[in-house]
């Protein structure tokens, strides 16, 4: 199967080249183009003809929700990935309803996306042949065997329950810590306090994201889930 492509929509530019070297960091999938505004993005579709669009909401002229209705009245099935920061309900119902793929809430890590793109491409990929089985279809909607509940995340070797409850409780005074306020507040090495921190981010009891800035690599950042 050839490469996607894909069209990146984005009107902050260092959002937009992340969002890109992501795409271009996962197999099977390239960049055709990058657009800024909701006009910019239509005409993009139109002239690229790309297989998905990533999408964000918040766009300067008009919405992301806007540019979904607005491909889909002019019949347009291109596959659209919603990439943004609003968690409105409303905003995830309408894209839902605009036959969105995936949405996905900002900021978040590469594996989060490349898990969306790997499960668009199974499902642009099941009906490639045309005449689909049952598991084809399943794997368009989404849909799976029921999955047992995963066991309990044990503490790494060389982590201790001790450390780790003052890291949580530290999390739970403050609200929000990155790694050095978090190895400030507990007094441990800041290499310590990232590994309790991304314990509990696999163990699901805390969230992580990412807060850009100036140069570098944006600053992650833990919270209770």
């Amino acid at each position: 199967m050839s490469e996607l492509a894909v069209l990146v929509v984005d009107d902050d530019f260092m959002v937009a080249r992340i969002h890109t070297q992501f795409v271009e960091r996962t197999p099977g999938f390239r960049v055709v183009g990058v657009a800024s505004t909701g006009q910019a993005a239509l005409d993009d579709v139109a002239r690229l003809r790309p297989d998905l669009v990533l999408l964000d909401v918040h766009l300067p002229d008009v919405t992301g929700i806007e540019v979904l209705r607005r491909l889909r009245a002019g019949g347009d099935d291109v596959g659209v990935l919603v990439v943004t920061a609003a968690r409105e309900a409303d905003t995830v119902r309408a894209a839902a309803a605009g036959g969105a793929a995936h949405y996905l809430v900002k900021p978040f890590d590469y594996d989060d996306l490349r898990v969306r793109l790997e499960s668009f491409r199974a499902a642009h990929a099941a009906l490639a042949s045309g005449a689909p089985r049952q598991d084809d279809i399943d794997a368009v909607f989404g849909a799976a065997a029921p999955v047992a509940p995963a066991a309990p995340v044990p503490l790494p070797k060389g982590l201790s329950p001790e450390t780790a409850d003052a890291v949580e409780s530290a999390l739970l005074e403050r609200g929000e810590l990155s790694a050095t306020e978090c190895a400030e507040a507990v007094g441990i090495s800041r290499v310590s306090a990232r590994r309790y921190l991304e314990h509990f981010v696999a163990r699901g009891s805390v969230s992580v994201r990412l807060q850009y800035g100036g140069a570098g690599r944006p600053e992650r950042r833990y919270r209770r889930a």
